[in-house]
């Protein structure tokens, strides 16, 4: 049953992930069959009319292959958050999407911000620092297979080039942080494997209770040689 419940997890996340990437992959593809810029999208730092962007820069890609790099973190660490933490997934999703596009519009450089790397940064810094605070083999493997495979990003939260919007990146980790802080004891932990013998608290009959004997029996010779010396005294 345990497994069955942990296939459908999987598969739930690899179905939201799915939806997503599909949802991003059809805005690129009419945008670039329309000759649209969907850029005006994104989020625009210190303008109200730029708060629009918190809901949609994700959504929105300058390039295919800014779209393709982003796709497998999406795949990867969205199925990683279905898979182990059902109960805070929505709620980690929102508080990531939400809070990459506010930190952006509130100290963002004065240019459009957009791209899914925000998100899948704040997820990213999600499955590492809960793992860190549960300690358990699913959040500890989950995290492994994140850091293997995009251990980069913590580097990325750091300005490199101009043209990445590291605020993007900085503002999700944060809110991933955030979100491992208020929500890392909403999931239960899986059970801990036990084997037969850890709850056998039957004696050996061989042994019995010698063991807990901490004086060492005393032979009749001795005892007899003991008791001659103090009637001498």
């Amino acid at each position: 049953m345990a497994t069955v419940k942990r296939d459908e997890r999987l598969q739930q996340g690899l179905i939201a992930a799915g939806l997503f990437l599909l949802l991003i992959w059809l805005i690129k593809a009419v945008e670039v069959l329309s000759g649209a810029d969907l850029s005006v999208l994104g989020v625009r730092p210190n303008e109200l009319s730029g708060l629009w962007g918190v809901a949609f820069a994700p959504l929105i890609h300058g390039s295919l292959s800014h779209l393709a790099a982003n796709s497998v973190g999406v795949l990867v660490l969205v199925a990683a958050l279905f898979y182990g933490y059902p109960n805070s997934r929505w709620r980690v999703l929102l508080l990531v999407w939400a809070g990459a596009g506010l930190g952006v519009w509130l100290f963002g450089r004065d240019s459009l911000h957009f791209g899914a790397s925000g998100l899948t940064h704040g997820l990213f810094f999600f499955l590492f620092l809960v793992s860190l605070l549960r300690r358990d083999k699913r959040s500890i493997a989950l995290m492994m297979i994140a850091f293997f495979l995009f251990g980069g990003m913590i580097y990325s939260i750091f300005p490199r080039e101009p043209g990445i919007s590291y605020e993007s990146h900085f503002s999700g980790a944060v809110a991933g942080v955030i979100a491992a802080l208020l929500w890392w004891r909403a999931d239960p932990k899986p059970p801990v494997k036990r084997y037969d013998w850890e709850d056998n608290d039957e004696e050996d009959e061989a042994i019995g209770d010698l063991w807990q004997s901490s004086v060492p029996p005393q032979t009749p010779g001795h005892s007899d040689h003991h008791d001659d010396a103090s009637r001498g005294q």
